[in-house]
């Protein structure tokens, strides 16, 4: 039997290793270990990673929004609406998508056995 891929379990916010035990005991509370194979997260620190792939997706995906509401035709309370909506919206989107991304590179720290940096310094 293969093991599944990081990424696959990362969206189902699922343990890399077995793909069964869940990775977050609250929103973004990390396990300690995998509850059902018992693997070690406490190796791997995601960092401020997910919050930056995450908020320069979301920026991607709404910024034209940002700048097409202002300039549309529309009456003022409506743009000052849609402008309210769209907060909403980007609101709602980073935080639905914060915890995948967290999975996902959490799971793809462990699997490749990446950790913090380490220089050899050679003073001769």
């Amino acid at each position: 039997m293969s093991k599944p891929a990081p990424i696959f379990n990362g969206l189902r916010l699922r343990c890399g290793h077995c793909g069964q035990g869940r990775l977050f005991s609250g929103y973004l509370k990390l396990n300690e270990a995998c509850p059902h194979c018992g693997r070690d997260m406490r190796a791997a620190d995601t960092a401020d990673g997910p919050a930056f792939f995450v908020g320069f997706g979301v920026l991607i995906l709404t910024a034209p929004f940002l700048f097409l509401i202002p300039m549309s035709p529309l009456p003022g309370l409506l743009k000052i609406g849609a402008i309210l909506l769209l907060g909403l919206a980007i609101t709602g989107l980073s935080l639905w998508l914060l915890p995948v991304a967290k999975a996902i590179l959490l799971n793809l720290q462990l699997h490749h056995k990446s950790g913090q940096a380490e220089f050899d310094r050679n003073d001769a």
